[in-house]
């Protein structure tokens, strides 16, 4: 008796907002959190968006809202502020200076502490008396770092630990040691205080905060700007001429006028008039490019010098430019694989270091030395051990990354895709509108001697009017200037990969490949030596048959040809030329497909040709498991993953029978003028069709990832080094605090340098 297979329940996703966060700790806290609420079967926070993405089933006894209701409740009492996604604390258009003034207050309170240290340096010995010692760091201990008792302390109840309780135990503990040295020394007698410590730690750590907040505010740049791309305003055509509304109540259908050198407001099509548009800040194409009437428009690109009115075909969440934002977002807000190993080792972080701080005042004391020695040592080891650059590292530089990917028309859907790609040693391509222009023209139509070649071409035009196949639109196109109308078929069956099957006023037709006319038994006869010549010419040769009592009579053969997509070969040498090995698969016969493969300077081994469109997933499998491992142009050698025989492999290609090998590959590239089906299967979309857009999509790959590895690099050896050296007495609090400041402005920093990208 076999079990019937109950399919998985779909999941919601919440995106949620979090306020609060400062380290890699707050972010595995949030997690758990929010892990903990019924139905909810993943959760990922970003420390760098602040923000959470939660993927949850919906239990039976609760709603939607409920649901809602609860993951807030579980940030709020892990110590968190829940927040609406996207929502930031201040307006977006903020100064340069905005959230400085806690810092500035500090730095004015501080200054006065480190007076006398500087005077050390030039050998003038003095002090300020304890009490104005006290009244200047009073303030800043628990005023300006109010925030680190108050985080601290909602850490401590969830029996965790944070950035924020390190901070407060480190420099309270300075001030109390200050408090006691001063309450119990003798009279007459002026001990050495550490209020300027405590200080100074609290006022280094938030300058380094500020000027982490000021550099996250650029990492998020490129989606601000891509939300700028929205005018609010369009002009609509009415029964009483133009009339400005508010672009949110545009219908489909609608018909609006844009004027030059406005924003397009939403997607749609030319009804009247003609233009040049620039598109350069939603695919990177840095040219204008011409729309006549019947070119679509793409809502967010600029108009150029004429007016035009055009009809609405796509609104809100439903416009390129939407789902553009929607993939940065998601690919910023997703997290890397590399980036849950950081987690898992910053969960334990804290807890160890509080131990090591432990073990540090207690050795000491063991050693002989005084409780202020041991006390002071103790404090420099938990003020350098926070772990803010280890949060910061990673998203940071996918933030930047994907933002200056977007920029230049390459959009990168998920975290695992920008991390896998700078490893791709294979790169498969789909022949048809990705290596070609994809506008096949019918070159050749050759009729069975006997038959009307008018007549014959009318009726298979009339097979192929409905469908979207670049070779029957070729085939519609070519009955048209020939003075052919073609006529609406009775019904019209898709074969897929093979052909369509069609009756056109009683008559019923096959056109599809020779491959399929070979299924059915349909020879070519007298033809057969003129398909050969074609398909030795390159030509992908289709057949005409027609379905008599006497059986399938062949009626016609049909070649087609295509051009090389400008700048393909170019693309293809520069894969070659880093190494990588480049192979293109057709359904087209082997002649075409070589031929073509020869004019982008392919070689014949890394040619897949008369692939169906389901077995194209088969061959990326059959790629990534090391076929044809030896074939490599020009004598290059395998990669690193090639000689342990598994190779890295990147399909790119643009249409609905691609979206199963764009699955399948490690790194899936849609044409962004392709179909939607296989952009939804793509890792990443290359928005102008444009080969040489693979090379560079695996270039910001390698460069974002060279960028996460230093950051980690840093966060770590920022801890690794400095947390020795504070215990064994090289560091006191005060540089301690300035190094753990400096960590994390200088991940942030060492990721914004990945704006400098250019292709």
């Amino acid at each position: 008796m076999n079990t019937p297979v109950i399919p998985p329940e779909p999941l919601d996703t919440l995106d949620l907002g979090i306020g609060g966060m400062t380290c890699a700790s707050c972010v595995g806290r949030v997690e758990r959190a929010l892990r903990k609420v019924p139905g909810v079967q993943d959760a990922a926070v970003n420390l760098a968006t602040e923000s959470a993405r939660i993927a949850y089933v919906v239990p039976p006894d609760a709603q939607g809202p409920a649901m809602d209701a609860l993951l807030r409740r579980a940030v709020r009492n892990a110590g968190y502020e829940p927040r609406a996604a996207g929502q930031d604390d201040a307006p977006e258009d903020l100064s340069p200076w905005a959230g400085f003034l806690p810092v500035g207050v500090g730095l004015l309170l501080s200054a006065p502490l480190v007076l006398p240290m500087l005077g050390d340096l030039f050998g003038a010995h003095w002090m300020l008396p304890a009490w104005a010692q006290f009244a200047l760091a009073t303030p800043v201990q628990f005023i300006l770092g109010a925030r680190f008792y108050k985080a601290g302390w909602h850490a401590l109840k969830a029996l965790s630990g944070n950035m924020d309780l390190l901070v407060a135990i480190g420099t309270s503990a300075g001030w109390g040691l200050s408090m006691w040295l001063w309450l119990t020394s003798h009279e007459g007698h002026a001990p050495h205080l550490y209020f300027e410590a405590s200080a100074v730690v609290v006022t280094l750590v938030l300058l380094g905060k500020w000027l982490e907040a000021r550099a996250k505010r650029q990492t998020t740049a490129a989606i601000r700007a891509l939300h700028a791309l929205r005018p609010d305003v369009a002009h609509m055509l009415g029964r009483d001429g133009e009339v400005d509304v508010p672009v949110a109540e545009v219908m489909a259908g609608d018909r609006l006028v844009v004027r030059p050198g406005e924003r397009i407001p939403v997607d749609g099509s030319i009804l009247e008039g003609h233009t040049q548009v620039d598109e350069s800040m939603l695919t990177g194409e840095p040219l204008p490019v011409t729309r006549e009437v019947g070119a679509p428009l793409t809502g967010g690109s600029i108009n150029g010098d004429g007016r035009v009115v055009m009809q609405v075909t796509a609104v809100g969440a439903e416009t390129v430019l939407s789902r553009i934002i929607r993939l940065v977002e998601d690919a910023q807000a997703a997290k890397a694989p590399l980036q849950r190993m950081v987690d898992q080792v910053s969960a334990v972080f804290v807890p160890v270091v509080l131990l090591v701080a432990l073990a540090t005042l207690l050795g000491w004391l063991w050693m002989g030395a005084g409780f202020e020695l041991a006390m002071i040592r103790a404090v420099a080891v938990l003020v350098i051990a926070c772990p803010c650059a280890l949060g910061l590292a990673t998203p940071a530089a996918i933030m930047t990354g994907t933002g200056v990917a977007a920029k230049n028309g390459i959009l990168i859907k998920d975290a695992q895709a920008l991390e896998l790609a700078h490893k791709v040693d294979v790169v498969a391509f789909d022949k048809t509108g990705t290596l070609t222009v994809g506008r096949p023209r019918l070159t050749a139509f050759e009729v069975v001697p006997g038959q009307d070649e008018a007549a014959v071409l009318a009726a298979v035009a009339s097979v192929q009017s409905g469908s979207e196949h670049p070779l029957a639109r070729a085939v519609v196109v070519a009955a048209q200037e020939r003075g052919l109308q073609p006529m609406a078929p009775d019904s019209v069956r898709a074969v897929p990969g093979r052909g369509t099957e069609g009756e056109v006023q009683a008559r019923s037709y096959l056109v599809g490949s020779l491959r399929w006319m070979d299924e059915l038994g349909v020879g070519l006869g007298a033809l057969a030596a003129r398909a050969k010549s074609l398909q030795n010419d390159g030509a992908t040769v289709s057949a005409l048959a027609e379905r008599t009592t006497d059986g399938l009579a062949l009626r016609a053969i049909l070649a087609f040809g295509d051009e090389p997509k400008p700048g393909a070969r170019e693309a293809l040498a520069a894969l070659r030329a880093r190494g990588i090995r480049t192979v293109m698969i057709s359904g087209d016969n082997r002649g075409a497909a070589l031929a073509m493969a020869q004019r982008l300077g392919l070689d014949a081994a890394d040619v897949r040709a008369e692939v169906l469109p389901g077995d194209k997933a088969a061959q990326v499998v059959a790629l990534q498991q090391g076929d044809g491992e030896e074939a490599h142009p020009g004598g290059q050698r395998p990669s690193a993953a090639a000689q342990h025989g598994a190779h890295i492999v990147a399909m790119v290609g643009d249409g609905v029978n691609d979206a199963p090998a764009l699955a399948a590959a490690d790194v899936g590239m849609a044409m962004g003028n392709g179909t939607d089906v296989a952009m939804h299967a793509a890792g990443i979309t290359l928005m102008r069709g444009d080969p040489m857009l693979v090379a560079a999509a695996l270039d910001i790959s390698r460069r974002t990832v060279a960028k996460i590895r230093q950051n980690l690099f840093w966060a770590f050896f920022y801890n690794v080094a400095g947390i020795p050296l504070a215990a064994l007495g090289y560091l006191n609090p005060v540089v301690a605090g300035a190094a753990m400041a400096l960590s994390s402005v200088s991940v942030m920093a060492n990721a914004l340098l990945l704006k400098r990208w250019r292709m």
